[in-house]
């Protein structure tokens, strides 16, 4: 054989080893570690080793990228070298068509062997070629890893940014737009495509984006009876109610609607006789930088339900609930009867069902009332309730404003969040300047 054909030889090789790194690489990168679990306990000695290349993925993977682009590469190389030879430098004829017909012929081979048939292998039979490809990977990875990881920091010394420090192979940005790709091709729905991102988010939102903010905190003072705890319980809907002391910002503890209950069921004279100090638990605070990741894994470990949100001066900024972290996966959690109302329902008697969280100075047009949103310092008219009642409005609550009476309906949604407030003019016989009912 010649020495051309020697090197397609190689070239040939070549080409078929960066298609079985191509594979392996792709099968790391997306076996499950849980189908892993599976077949070691089953007894499958390769499945250790895979393991332990799955502990430390991007840098196997990388490696794999590495060896896959230098079999590529060479093997380009060498057809190059050998078409120039048979067809410019023996054939006489052009140098230009000689490179032309080796990009084109290259182009083909390492598409069809390396990007598509490597891959999609890798894709499909991902436990099998991992459980195949992990030993050598293991060793690469040990003689190469260095050399792959100065690369990758010499190309972020190159890169303009911060670059990545295991290399940009194996990220977020890449599951998400994989996620994305397959709710392009009707492989999961749009909801659990949401849902999906949602929890990638999860660790880049701080407890202060997911807590209920210290304006909608439901609350009771230490001094308080049980029967006074337990009407606020059942009207508020709650099942759990921050306890203060001297402020909102000296939150002492928390009381649990069920030990009220239980408490009530055991001894009646202690509705009246006790105060929520002497059953309330301890309180459970986190700072309002916390991740929403962390804070729920923390949570669970402590096994509370509840956490008081502190600010960067100790003071109260709100509280938050899993439930609160589990809805910036699933979304608002619901009753199955809530609908979408409009933010404005005439009624009769010249009264309006108007939406909490439209605009003051919205309201104050609709039914003619003299209100400011700046001179109040609010922005929706549950917050003008607030503002007159001293305190949150509960389902009930009802103020006057204006020659206007304002009452809070039920809440909806999980939180029984004021969704609805009911505005209806007073007649003037009865009008008194800023009534208010706690309801």
């Amino acid at each position: 054989m010649t020495v051309d054909a020697w090197l397609l030889v190689l070239a040939l090789v070549l080409v078929a080893l960066a298609g079985l790194l191509s594979m392996a690489e792709t099968a790391v990168a997306r076996v499950s570690r849980a189908s892993v679990e599976e077949v070691r306990k089953e007894g499958n000695r390769r499945a250790e080793r895979l393991l332990t290349v799955l502990r430390d993925r991007p840098r196997h993977v990388n490696v794999l990228l590495f060896l896959s682009t230098v079999a590529r590469v060479a093997a380009t190389i060498l057809v190059g070298y050998v078409t120039v030879d048979v067809m410019a430098v023996r054939g006489g004829g052009s140098p230009v068509l000689a490179i032309l017909v080796a990009i084109a012929v290259m182009v083909v081979v390492t598409y069809v062997v390396i990007g598509v048939a490597g891959s999609t292998l890798g894709r499909q039979h991902a436990l099998a070629v991992g459980l195949a490809a992990a030993r050598p990977t293991y060793f690469l990875a040990r003689i190469l890893g260095p050399l792959a990881t100065l690369l990758i920091l010499l190309g972020n010394a190159l890169t303009p940014g911060r670059g990545f420090r295991e290399g940009p192979f194996a990220t977020t940005t890449e599951l998400r737009e994989m996620v994305d790709l397959a709710e392009a091709d009707s492989l999961i729905e749009d909801d659990e495509r949401q849902m999906i991102h949602s929890v990638f988010e999860l660790g880049d939102t701080s407890a202060r984006e997911v807590m209920v903010p210290r304006t909608e905190m439901i609350y009771i003072e230490r001094g308080k009876s049980l029967r006074q705890a337990l009407s606020l319980g059942l009207r508020s809907g709650f099942s759990r109610i921050p306890v203060i002391g001297e402020s909102a910002d000296d939150v002492v503890g928390i009381v649990y609607l069920k030990d009220l209950v239980r408490r009530a069921f055991e001894d009646r004279d202690a509705e009246t006789s006790q105060r929520v100090e002497s059953l309330m638990r301890a309180p459970y605070f986190v700072p309002d930088s916390k991740e929403a990741d962390a804070l729920l894994r923390d949570m669970q470990a402590a096994r509370v339900h509840m956490a008081i949100v502190i600010d960067e001066y100790g003071g109260t900024a709100g509280l938050v609930t899993i439930e609160d972290i589990l809805e910036e996966i699933v979304g608002e959690i619901v009753d199955e009867y809530d609908t979408a109302a409009p933010e404005v329902t005439p009624l009769d008697g010249g009264r309006f069902r108007v939406m909490a969280r439209m605009h003051v100075d919205d309201f104050a047009e609709l039914t003619g009332i003299e209100v400011d949103s700046d001179e109040e310092g609010v922005d929706t008219v549950l917050g003008l309730m607030a503002r007159r009642l001293g305190r949150v409005p509960i389902p009930g609550a009802t103020v006057d404003v204006d020659g206007w009476r304002l009452l809070a309906e039920s809440g909806a949604g999980r939180r029984n969040r004021i969704s609805m407030v009911l505005a209806e003019p007073v007649p003037a016989e009865t009008v008194v300047e800023d009534r208010v009912d706690g309801g």
